[in-house]
């Protein structure tokens, strides 16, 4: 089924968008803009922040594009869901300290913290994990029992449950789904996640829809 959605990924030269774009065309979503032009992605329903490698030089791209009091109008005063994953999410909250510190976009209150090393488990957390749903979400429906999803992070986030939707645990228990408002974070890679990922990338874009 074709959707009348139209999808901004924000470009800040990180990301993987090629498999970013096919779960959304998976999803019957065609009109997917790649851009860091205010004046296309302020024509967008939804926006999505992805995100790989290290904190610094990923804030600094963004901070670059000179987007960001845009985006904070688009989300903050027009209420424009917004979706962000990986190390987009971690982008989200205050400071990281991945690379001796470093703010971040403080649009939801929390830090960015490096898994301990006394578990001896292998980091990064590289691969299939389940995670625990704490609070009822329209995230999650249809998603299959075994919400099993695809992880890669050496970070990760701690915040308020006010904002935790779902944990994960590797050695510690970490959110790994965040919401404030229209904000939504995934620490996990939903578009490497199969069924589990195309499913919850769906329900995103009916909530985009009814927004």
């Amino acid at each position: 089924m074709k959707r009348k959605l139209k999808l901004g990924i924000i470009d800040y030269s990180l990301g993987n968008i090629n498999s970013i774009k096919n779960v959304f065309l998976k999803n019957g979503v065609e009109d997917i803009i790649f851009s860091r032009q205010e004046d296309i992605l302020s024509q967008c329903d939804a926006l999505f922040l992805p995100g790989v490698g290290a904190f610094e030089p990923a804030i600094n791209s963004l901070r670059k594009t000179g987007l960001i009091p845009f985006l904070e109008e688009e989300v903050f005063n027009k209420k424009k869901p917004i979706m962000a994953i990986c190390l987009g999410m971690q982008l989200l909250f205050e400071h990281s300290t991945e690379g001796g510190g470093f703010e971040g976009l403080g649009w939801i209150p929390g830090n960015v913290t490096r898994f301990k090393e006394e578990h001896e488990l292998r980091i990064p957390h590289m691969g299939w994990n389940e995670i625990s749903i704490k609070k009822e979400s329209f995230l999650f429906n249809h998603v299959p029992d075994d919400l099993n999803f695809y992880f890669v992070h050496s970070y990760h986030v701690n915040c308020p449950e006010d904002y935790i939707l779902a944990t994960c645990n590797y050695g510690e228990e970490f959110p790994c789904v965040i919401q404030r408002e229209n904000i939504f974070g995934a620490q996990f890679h939903p578009e490497k996640s199969q069924l589990n990922g195309i499913r919850m990338i769906e329900n995103f874009i009916r909530y985009c829809e009814r927004s």
